[in-house]
């Protein structure tokens, strides 16, 4: 047990270099093209200097990094376990009685423990960073008004309406909307007042709203009852639970978002009527990171501990790089489904993770037992 224990740890060493060294590497080759692509957009933008693309891209890097980090463990794990196999050391190991199940635990639990460690810990360092970057690219970059300025600059909010008894929902819809200095300025804005069996209770139609402390603040209000004539204009206020930062988070990418505030966010745009499909996909698919960066470490051992002297090492080596690129494609296909509703958003987070778990397993088990 004490030989097990102490091969386990020399390839677990052996594998955290090489995967470190590998998401080094991919993150500053990758990282260098998103900086000249940022250089290119910025050519036509005099107020884009190299400084500021640069900090955009650097404050990109995390989340870079997040991206690349299953294709990381899976080229490291291959680069560690064929240099491990190459050596003879792990071909030793079996003979001497120590099963692969064994010596792969180690490495495992370390692709779980590091995948576990970019969702809790690198995730909401890489969502602060991507908004500021986002932030940036649409001062700078964009000719857009940015995230506000989705469909037309048309905004459509549904909040609880605690005004009404008992309470309903009020529906918030603006023609213009404008973002400056933090505050949020809404013109030709209706709302409809619901009760809780949908029933229109009444409309406002107002010149223009202020998102302020906790409620909107409404300049010539008039209030048009069913079957009466509209009320004279008036300044008006409705409460509301909604802020400026929970606005612009509303049509901002979900990674943007810490994973540890997404849950909370998800139950706010239920509440406020937007769709949260995106945000629980991101939700889900941060959880089945560790499962996948387990899944592309049984996938890199499987692929890469064919003896030297049997041939066909290059092409097992290059067929375990095309799995990993084939469960890639998978994953995205699976997103797209899951972004479009066609698929649960946990089936489709967790089910490409789950397909190469169960491929690498058994294909071990054909290397190992057959």
């Amino acid at each position: 047990m004490l030989i097990a224990a102490t091969l386990s740890l020399y390839i677990a060493r052996a594998f955290v270099v090489s995967v470190a060294g590998m998401l080094a590497a991919l993150t500053g080759l990758v990282g260098l093209f998103d900086l000249i692509e940022l250089l290119r957009r910025s050519a036509t933008k005099p107020d884009a200097t190299f400084a500021i693309v640069a900090q955009m891209a650097a404050l990109r890097l995390p989340w870079i990094c997040m991206q690349i980090l299953p294709f990381a463990v899976l080229l490291g794990g291959i680069m560690a376990f064929w240099k491990l196999t190459r050596s003879s050391e792990l071909i030793v190991a079996r003979a001497s009685g120590v099963s692969a199940w064994q010596f792969l635990a180690a490495p495992l639990l370390c692709a779980v423990a590091v995948g576990s460690f970019a969702t809790a810990a690198v995730s909401p360092v890489s969502a602060v960073m991507r908004s500021r970057a986002e932030a940036m690219e649409n001062i700078y970059l964009r000719t857009g008004g940015g995230p506000l300025a989705l469909n037309g600059g048309h905004l459509w909010l549904r909040q609880s309406d605690t005004g009404l008894t008992p309470q309903g929902v009020a529906i918030l819809h603006a023609r213009t909307v404008s973002l400056r200095n933090g505050d949020l300025t809404a013109r030709d804005v209706s709302i409809f007042r619901l009760d809780t069996n949908d029933r229109l209770l009444e409309r406002v139609e107002a010149s223009r709203a202020r998102l302020g402390n906790g409620e909107w603040e409404l300049d010539d209000a008039r209030t048009i009852l069913p079957g009466h004539l509209p009320s004279p204009p008036r300044p008006l206020t409705l409460d509301t639970n909604m802020t400026v930062a929970r606005v612009q988070e509303s049509f901002a990418p979900p990674d943007t978002l810490s994973f540890w505030a997404l849950p909370g966010f998800i139950a706010l745009l239920d509440r406020s009527g937007f769709s949260s499909i995106r945000h629980r996909l991101q939700f889900q698919t941060l959880l089945a990171l560790p499962l996948l960066a387990g899944t592309m470490t049984l996938l890199a051992a499987g692929f890469s501990m064919r003896p030297s002297r049997r041939g066909g090492v290059a092409k097992m080596i290059g067929s375990g790089v095309a799995a990993g690129f084939a469960l890639y494609l998978i994953s995205k296909v699976a997103e797209e489904f899951g972004q479009s509703g066609a698929l649960p958003t946990v089936l489709a987070a967790w089910a490409p993770a789950a397909s190469g778990l169960m491929l690498s397993v058994a294909l071990l088990l054909h290397l190992e037992d057959g």
